[in-house]
This record gives C-alpha cells, sequence and structure tokens, in this order.
C-alpha cells in the first residue's frame, strides 16, 4: 500500500484512515431532538451572531437512513473571521476540522462520541452573500427528499450499498454519493454547485 498523501490544507489536524465500515442506520425519530440540543447549546455560545442554525443532511430527513452524525448548517455574519464565533463554539464543546478558505470561506467544526460528546455532530459554518448558492443547494436537497419518496428511497439505496464497501477514509464514501446526490439536486432545480 502506498503512503498516504499529506492532509488536504482544509483539515485541521491529522487525517486518519477510517478504521472501521461505514454505518448507515435506519432513520431515529431521536435525531430532530438531539438537533434541537445542538442548536439551543449554539444559540446559547453564541447569541446574535448566530444568523441561522438549521438541520441538514441525511438526519433531517423523516424516514431516511443515515450515518448518526447530527448536521448543523450554521451562518454567522462572517465565517472568515473565526474570532468572532470560534472561541465560544470551543468552549461549548466542538472542535475546528476543516478550514476552506478557497471554498466559500466554509468550516466545519464536530463533536465526535469518542471525545465524549453524546452523539456525533458536524457544524459547516457558511456567511450570507459568500455561501448562498451552497447553503440553497443544501436546502433544497433536504426538503426535496422530504416531499419525494422516490429520490429518497434511491438515495437510501445508494448510501445503503456504499455502507457495504470499506473506505480509506469517510470522505471518500461521500465523494462515492456525489453522481447521485446531482442527479437529485438537478431533478429539484438547484444551481450548480459553486
Amino acid at each position: 500500500m502506498q503512503d498516504d498523501p499529506p492532509p488536504p490544507a482544509a483539515v485541521v489536524g491529522s487525517v486518519e484512515p477510517y478504521s472501521v465500515p461505514v454505518v448507515v442506520e435506519d432513520y431515529d425519530p431521536a435525531w430532530p431532538v438531539l438537533f434541537q440540543a445542538e442548536r439551543d447549546t449554539i444559540r446559547r455560545a453564541l447569541g446574535a451572531t448566530a444568523l441561522t442554525v438549521e438541520h441538514v443532511g441525511s438526519t433531517s430527513v423523516p424516514g431516511l437512513p443515515a450515518k448518526p452524525v447530527i448536521d448543523v448548517l450554521l451562518l454567522v455574519p462572517d465565517s472568515s473571521d473565526e474570532g468572532a464565533y470560534l472561541p465560544a463554539l470551543e468552549e461549548a464543546g466542538y472542535t475546528l476540522r476543516i478550514r476552506e478558505p478557497d471554498w466559500l470561506e466554509h468550516r466545519v467544526l464536530y463533536r465526535r462520541l469518542e471525545d465524549g460528546s453524546p452523539h456525533n455532530v458536524n457544524v459547516h459554518v457558511f456567511s450570507p452573500g459568500r455561501a448562498d448558492a451552497e447553503v440553497a443547494r443544501m436546502r433544497m436537497f433536504r426538503d426535496w427528499l422530504r416531499a419525494h419518496a422516490d429520490d429518497r428511497e434511491l438515495y437510501a439505496a445508494t448510501k445503503q450499498e456504499l455502507a457495504t464497501r470499506r473506505w480509506r477514509y469517510v470522505q471518500d464514501y461521500a465523494d462515492a454519493k456525489s453522481e447521485v446526490v446531482e442527479a437529485i439536486l438537478a431533478r429539484a432545480g438547484a444551481p450548480a454547485a459553486p
């Protein structure tokens, strides 16, 4: 096996191979409740700096199997101004994991079970104006799957089939879903990816 490539510049910390299978679980009605707890934690930490805190990703779609990770969309006035929000979120228990200044100034913070969190969470941080098209795509994908059982079932089958494979990195699993995601977004009328 070849040596691992160096971590992408966007990753904060080291990139560890994903040594366990991807687990896609049946929909859990507790996921919206877990999101509400995250939303409350983020709002307490940031106050008015948290312009929007929404549940996105597969756990936000009733009936859709998912990896048990609560994905949160957080809009702040300027995601590149980490000093305005990062210390408060770190104090609340989140860890900065991805910094993408070249892609919409996107940031990802997380909390993980193995670090003592009660559940796994990804917080995607964007800014209005700079990331409007990507935020629209995230919302459109969620809302389309909530309303269209055929595409929800297609996406579920794709995720479940991909979960039977072994992935070196979890991002490889995510990338493998891209073709289906883009096809669904096209049917939903989403703008092209930024």
